[in-house]
């Protein structure tokens, strides 16, 4: 595909929505990402790739790109947002996705506006096209995604649909890193050797106003923000009996790199490992001991 740099960056449904905090032009934008992080709902990315946006921060060679899959509709609503239209409060969720990309400076932000139930469907056409187009030009070193073990339905199908976007490039144009992130299924029941261990104590003062942007969350009664800090202090804690706190903020990841390095692995086989891993140690210390 030959670009044409005068032409704007779009997507294919027509409530997709694209924010260049610093105003540059947006196939720039796209092309310097080094890390980019790709959920399914507004708020997910600085929960899950909490750890790329603080890579990015400030940084003179480093750009964190953000791709927001859903419109965010569904979403529930008390307070003073009580009374708004499902329409209205996709309104205000995607204005304060674009104030998190702001604060975060981000290299930029797209928002695909998709229905949940799209991504439902297994190698549903626009959505792998969009997802595509954005890995192809922006080809990020590192890529941060849901985890397939999550417990919500919308982002165990936003990686799948991922992972087919990423499945359908050269090898050598894919991501050179993947992890698959904490939202709604933690991952401190990995084991030891399985957790890739992500610190996010680098900018530690900026995850509250980053989830502060979302006081359609917030004001609804999802502390968000206080929930993510003081998992991530117990997750430095409690990492290992044996050893001091090497940082004081933490979050868990699957490194999924091998699901892209090569295409003949089983995703369901290649996730269900974890568990069984789990479960055989769980079994081998209740024996040695009963």
């Amino acid at each position: 595909m030959t670009l044409r740099f005068k032409e704007p960056v779009t997507f294919r449904h027509p409530k997709h929505d694209v924010f260049i905090p610093d105003q540059i032009d947006p196939w720039t934008a796209l092309r310097r990402v080094t890390h980019l992080g790709i959920v399914s709902h507004q708020d997910d990315l600085e929960i899950a790739a909490y750890q790329g946006i603080t890579e990015c921060f400030h940084s003179a060679n480093q750009w964190f790109g953000g791709v927001v899959v859903t419109d965010g509709s569904g979403s529930p609503r008390k307070g003073p947002y009580a009374d708004y239209t499902d329409d209205e409060m996709q309104k205000v969720r995607l204005v304060e996705q674009r104030k998190a990309a702001f604060v975060g400076e981000y290299s930029f932000m797209a928002q695909l506006g998709y229905p949940s139930e799209d991504l439902k469907q297994k190698s549903y056409g626009p959505v792998l096209e969009d997802l595509r187009f954005i890995l192809e030009h922006a080809q990020p070193q590192v890529l941060y995604v849901h985890n397939p073990c999550d417990r919500h339905d919308t982002h165990v199908a936003t990686f799948l649909r991922c992972l087919e976007a990423m499945r359908s490039l050269p090898v050598e144009m894919r991501p050179k890193k993947v992890y698959g992130c904490e939202v709604w299924r933690k991952l401190d029941w990995l084991l030891h050797d399985d957790k890739a261990m992500l610190w996010v104590d680098k900018y530690p003062h900026l995850l509250r106003p980053l989830l502060g942007v979302f006081d359609s969350q917030i004001s609804g009664g999802k502390r968000y923000d206080l929930a993510e800090e003081g998992l991530r202090h117990a997750n430095a804690t409690y990492f290992d009996s044996h050893t001091t706190d090497k940082t004081s903020l933490l979050t868990y990841a699957m490194d999924l790199t091998p699901l892209v390095e090569d295409d003949q692995i089983d995703v369901e086989e290649y996730t269900l490992g974890y568990v069984r891993r789990l479960e055989a140690d769980v079994a081998q210390r209740l024996k040695k001991f009963i």
